[in-house]
């Protein structure tokens, strides 16, 4: 999906400007594109970015079909309290774990939870 970058350069996704979000994601993208450097985490965080951006079919955690907008601040909050829930079972396994992390990290600094961008 192509963006009109004069048009949406003021555009907050959760707490953050887009144009912060998309350098997270295009960071975090290319380093999951190298051999090696793919881990479930970087995983979960660049689908996570993807769904905050409006460029995913279905939300990170819950499968909730998207909209091809950006995410209101309640289905941020709504998906990262999801991802809560996913860390809480204690019969996740590791990979999923690892991935459901990513995407709670990515959308806790998104909604301006945490200040560490994963």
């Amino acid at each position: 999906m192509a963006v009109d970058s004069e048009r949406n350069q003021d555009v907050l996704v959760g707490t953050k400007p887009r144009a912060l979000v998309e350098a997270a994601y295009q960071r975090l993208a290319h380093k999951a594109a190298a051999p090696g450097l793919r881990t479930p985490f970087s995983l979960g965080a660049v689908a996570a970015y993807e769904w905050a951006l409006g460029r995913a079919v279905e939300a990170p955690v819950t499968g909730a079909a998207c909209t091809g907008r950006v995410p209101s601040s309640h289905l941020l909050t709504a998906e990262l309290d999801a991802a809560v829930v996913q860390l809480g079972d204690p019969t996740q396994p590791p990979e999923g774990a690892a991935q459901v992390r990513g995407v709670h990290d990515a959308l806790a600094w998104v909604c301006g939870l945490i200040d560490d961008q994963p």
